[in-house]
């Protein structure tokens, strides 16, 4: 257990895709994605041609895709497909096997919280510009959490869905099929059909929330891997830091600056002190990062509150109090003012185009 418990504390897993490089993903998170589109009767050449990955991409165990393409892949699915919980339903049928080299890693430990202690050590040689943290929370909790930094990739909702399910099958691996955590936490705001989320994690759901994660209680931890196989174990760790996918260093600043402006938005508008407070940065450091992207740590805010608007109001189920609010915004008129200053129109006026395009994120 020390490794274990070495782990359960502040520090977080986070990979970096060096400078000017897109983030990348393994290929062998989207195993059984043809299967599952066909078996649902889906246009498979139509949503992959869309996201820029072929067919024959997905699954491959040592093949890596941008990070984008591939969370546009899931989003293009479930538009096409009309299954806005697409992502929900995909990982809970996700098996930890599929994952590929890192998903063995996780089986093969001796113990539950070895395995999870493996995910959140190798994560950054599977996928890049995200983080993965296994803690105790201030209620005792152990928190399994997840998140993608990568700002640009704003559509991210059936990617967190999808990742949930897979590592929560990691726990009913070890504690059974019937196993549910204790609370499910989900950073976007509640869908319409949010009642499917309680359904398929058989647990309580909360959205709107400062990452993804999934909540347990300790004692688990001890108990052990049916699958434990430690020579198997050594191989798969050995396999995957030999794709070299790890990168050191203080790249992603701007990223986590940006994620971090996402996750405080909801409380108002977020302060560059308080930023990097949450940071453990100085406010110098975050100015300069974001200088040498063009941009004032202002503009940051104004850039990430544009993108998130866009995405929310394509959600017709969405009030347009509530988007305000979820843009740190205290009132409709002051969100309705910028919103007509970026775009030239307004939020209702959008939503109204919008929706008379076909386009809905329910």
């Amino acid at each position: 257990m020390a490794s274990v418990l070495a782990t359960v504390g502040e520090e977080d897993h986070m990979a970096a895709a060096p400078n000017g490089a897109a983030p990348i993903v393994l290929a062998a998170a989207a195993t059984g994605l043809v299967n599952f589109i066909e078996r649902q009767h889906g246009d498979v050449d139509s949503i992959f041609g869309n996201s820029g990955i072929a067919p024959d991409m997905a699954g491959a165990p040592t093949l890596k895709v941008k990070l984008s393409a591939y969370c546009r892949l899931f989003e293009e699915s479930a538009r096409r497909m009309k299954a806005p919980n697409f992502g929900l339903w995909f990982g809970q049928q996700f098996q930890p096997r599929d994952l590929g080299m890192w998903g063995y890693a996780a089986v093969c430990s001796p113990t539950l919280g070895a395995a999870l202690d493996n995910l959140v050590r190798l994560f950054h040689y599977h996928q890049e510009s995200s983080a993965m943290q296994l803690r105790r929370g201030k209620d005792g909790l152990i928190r399994l959490e997840y998140q993608i930094y990568s700002a640009e990739i704003v559509e991210r909702r059936q990617d967190a869905e999808l990742s949930l399910g897979m590592f929560v099958n990691v726990l009913r691996e070890c504690c059974g099929v019937k196993w549910a955590p204790v609370e499910v936490h989900f950073e976007h705001p509640r869908p319409e059909a949010w009642k499917q989320h309680e359904e398929a994690f058989d647990a309580p759901v909360y959205f709107s929330q400062p990452t993804n994660a999934l909540l347990f209680r300790p004692d688990l931890l001890d108990r052990a891997m049916p699958g434990r196989d430690l020579k198997l174990l050594t191989m798969m760790q050995t396999c995957l830091e030999s794709l070299g996918s790890h990168r050191s260093g203080d790249e992603g600043l701007a990223d986590r600056v940006k994620t971090a402006i996402r996750v405080d938005l909801p409380n108002g508008y977020p302060s560059l002190e308080k930023i990097a407070h949450e940071l453990r940065v100085t406010p110098a450091a975050i100015q300069r990062e974001l200088s040498e992207q063009g941009m004032t740590y202002k503009e940051a805010v104004e850039q990430m509150r544009r993108s998130l608007a866009q995405m929310y109001l394509d959600q017709r189920r969405l009030p347009l109090t509530e988007i305000a609010l979820l843009l740190g915004y205290s009132e409709l008129s002051a969100f309705t003012r910028a919103f007509t200053r970026w775009t030239g129109i307004s939020p209702r006026a959008y939503r109204r185009g919008r929706l008379q395009h076909g386009v809905d994120q329910a």
